[in-house]
């Protein structure tokens, strides 16, 4: 039998965090697992969880001591799960519903059947507004003309101990979790993946969060970014003198200042002495167990 672990980040949004696990353990038929939830050092104590758990094997709470963001969040759990704890695969999720459970019967069904190192879950569809899925569309392409690279997925993914054990080594995951994927490990299995609303409150991204997200996944392909930063700006002014347009010279100030953001993110989001992530833990609690 397959161990899983689900990881969940939770930064005071308790509320989701116990309905998502209440719907996980709906999910689950003859899969062993485990739910480890990184507390992000949140400033509304934990409540008690008296929801009706059936197939959960554990839920245990990774207190950290200091809040440094969902990225770091999961950065920070991978590590000690690997470190501390056995397992055959772990998911990633976010803790608001917006990571739809009913598709980790895929996850487990594939890796009964194939053992697949790594399946990401590829948005297929999206439940923001149209405004939001505007700008995170052209968050994509963008991304894709700067980094090369076409990402369609998140953190909700499945990963194989192997994958967690090297994924690690990588400093680049305290930067982003799906631009390291994507950048060291191109080749995976994939399952269609349906973007779901939170259970509670309204959506925390906002389009500073979209900006920052898409620098972060570029600072991960820091020099495929400035090769095609510099070819971009070049053809802007290359459009200016033709044209005599002062879009252009926009377009080429815009990418400029994209790549100093870009390039110059490795030192405030990844830390001086990254292995050393037991420093931000305080405590493994435990808040249910068979």
């Amino acid at each position: 039998m397959n161990k899983f672990i689900i990881l969940i980040p939770v930064y005071n949004d308790w509320q989701s965090a116990f309905e998502l696990i209440t719907n996980i353990d709906n999910q689950i038929e003859n899969e062993m697992v485990d739910v480890i939830i990184v507390n992000d050092a949140s400033t509304e104590m934990c409540p008690d969880f008296s929801n009706k758990i059936l197939k959960i094997n554990s839920i245990k709470i990774l207190n950290l001591i200091k809040n440094s963001g969902h990225g770091h969040a999961i950065a920070t759990g991978l590590n000690y799960c690997n470190d501390q704890l056995k397992f055959d695969y772990l998911i990633p999720m976010d803790g608001d519903g917006e990571d739809r459970p009913e598709e980790l019967k895929n996850f487990f069904s594939l890796v009964s059947n194939s053992k697949p190192n790594i399946i990401t879950a590829n948005r297929i569809k999206r439940s923001e507004g149209l405004i939001f899925k505007t700008l995170y569309f052209l968050h994509k392409v963008f991304t894709w003309l700067i980094t090369g690279k076409l990402i369609k997925f998140g953190n909700y993914s499945c990963l194989s101990k192997d994958v967690v054990s090297e994924i690690i080594t990588r400093n680049t995951i305290w930067l982003s979790f799906s631009g390291t994927l994507a950048k060291y490990f191109p080749i995976h299995v994939s399952i269609p993946s349906i973007r779901g609303s939170r259970y509670f409150g309204p959506t925390k991204m906002s389009l500073f969060k979209l900006i920052l997200h898409s620098l972060r996944i570029s600072s991960v392909f820091r020099w495929n970014v400035i090769i095609r930063s510099i070819l971009l700006i070049l053809f802007a002014l290359v459009l200016f003198d033709y044209y005599s347009s002062y879009c252009f010279l926009l377009i080429a100030l815009f990418v400029l200042i994209f790549l100093g953001a870009s390039v110059s993110l490795e030192k405030y989001f990844i830390p001086q002495d990254f292995t050393n992530y037991k420093k931000n833990i305080s405590e493994l609690t435990s808040l249910y167990s068979r």
